[in-house]
């Protein structure tokens, strides 16, 4: 079984608080993600003003089921109500090998 990585590269809408972006990213870490279906972990990188969300699966259908649900979620919505949709990029890798 590959372990698939959810890739997402967004910006922050203008004069947003960072911390309260994050603490929405916990709340919907804690409170929704982590209790999907095949979820393993969630990273959050930043380099200036690109953010990444990198979240661990174990399988691409676990990811691909997550990202493409449609269904109304407060969580969720109030995470994106901080990012500029238009600036999202979403890709799936397979982990084809891993150094620890």
């Amino acid at each position: 079984m590959t372990k698939t990585i959810l890739f997402i590269s967004y910006k922050l809408k203008n004069g947003v608080s960072e911390k309260d972006f994050l603490e929405a990213a916990e709340k919907l870490n804690n409170e929704y993600m982590s209790k999907q279906e095949g979820y393993i972990s969630w990273q959050q990188l930043k380099e200036k003003d690109c953010w990444v969300d990198m979240i661990t699966f174990k399988r691409i259908e676990d990811a691909k089921r997550v990202e493409q649900n449609k269904e109304p979620n407060p969580l969720a919505e109030k995470f994106y109500a901080y990012i500029k949709l238009m600036s999202c990029r979403i890709h799936y890798y397979s982990i084809e090998r891993s150094y620890k």
